[in-house]
């Protein structure tokens, strides 16, 4: 798999209509980018990846996560390998724990352990008749026991919702060799008060997952910046501006260790496709 320079993670090539899904991933194929991320919070997952697969032709598909809670090991693992035999090896695995406030929701004490179960899911890809092998496979790995699971088990690590400072902890947890790729938020606005207009709502849905919460308080940041959303956090979290300054963030993650940087880009519409901002940011990358 081809994993080196930018990739792009969206949620509406998944959550959006299929076809203009499979059109939009076909443009952004063709602009160069190199891995497709898309989140998994339910719903047939599966079927966005291999529509979008059937619509690309050099780009990895990756899931930024398939939610453990909601798939059976086995099941993905068939999956994976139907993938395989169809479309080459440009399915990348991204496995994710989600977060106690969702899977408790539907059933009240469900969300439990989630090192072990972790584990447990990793054991049943690789029992399943057509295992997943290592190296096609990432966790969603933010706190330390996670980050040395993703190395030891794993190609390694997609952390979401993390600054620069995060991956360069995180590099030191995994060493050297393991896959590094952040998800980093970015908004093309004209100044703060646009940026937040697009970014503090979708912002504050994250901070209210205990996971999330924690890893940021493990960086420093306060309880009074995450109720109130500080400008520090915003900015930490979330780059924006131009094309210079999204660069600019892209590089800081490199420096820190990132082997792989997904950009998700927000606007005003957060369901629909930024078409738009993708070709800037590739034109700025020196991709088309």
């Amino acid at each position: 798999m081809n994993l080196d320079g930018v990739g792009i993670w969206s949620s509406p090539l998944r959550y959006g209509d299929a076809g203009e899904a499979a059109e939009a991933a076909a443009e952004l194929d063709e602009l160069g980018f190199t891995a497709l991320w898309i989140p998994d919070v339910g719903g047939p997952v599966l079927d966005s990846v291999r529509n979008l697969l059937g619509a690309t032709k050099k780009a990895v598909i990756a899931t930024g996560i398939l939610n453990m809670w909601m798939h059976e090991p086995h099941d993905v693992a068939a999956a994976h390998a139907s993938f395989a035999d169809e479309f080459g090896p440009r399915f990348l695995l991204g496995l994710g724990i989600s977060h106690a406030p969702l899977i408790d929701a539907k059933e009240a004490g469900r969300y439990q352990k989630p090192l072990a179960t972790t584990r447990a899911f990793l054991d049943g890809l690789d029992s399943a008749p057509t295992p997943v092998p290592a190296d096609s496979r990432v966790l969603a790995a933010l706190g330390p026991k996670m980050l040395r699971l993703a190395a030891d088990r794993t190609l390694g690590a997609h952390p979401y919702l993390v600054t620069p400072d995060h991956t360069a902890t995180a590099r030191e947890t995994l060493g050297a060799g393991p896959l590094l790729a952040p998800e980093q938020t970015a908004i093309f606005a004209a100044d703060r008060d646009e940026a937040r207009s697009i970014g503090t709502k979708w912002l504050t849905s994250y901070l209210a997952m205990p996971n999330y919460a924690n890893n940021l308080r493990r960086l420093g940041f306060t309880d009074e910046d995450l109720d109130t959303v500080s400008d520090r956090l915003f900015d930490a979290l979330i780059v924006w501006g131009d094309e210079s300054a999204i660069l600019g963030r892209i590089g800081e993650h490199r420096s820190a260790g990132a082997d792989h940087v997904c950009v998700q880009v927000l606007q005003k519409d957060h369901r629909g496709f930024p078409r738009e901002q993708w070709r800037r940011l590739a034109e700025a990358l020196g991709q088309n």
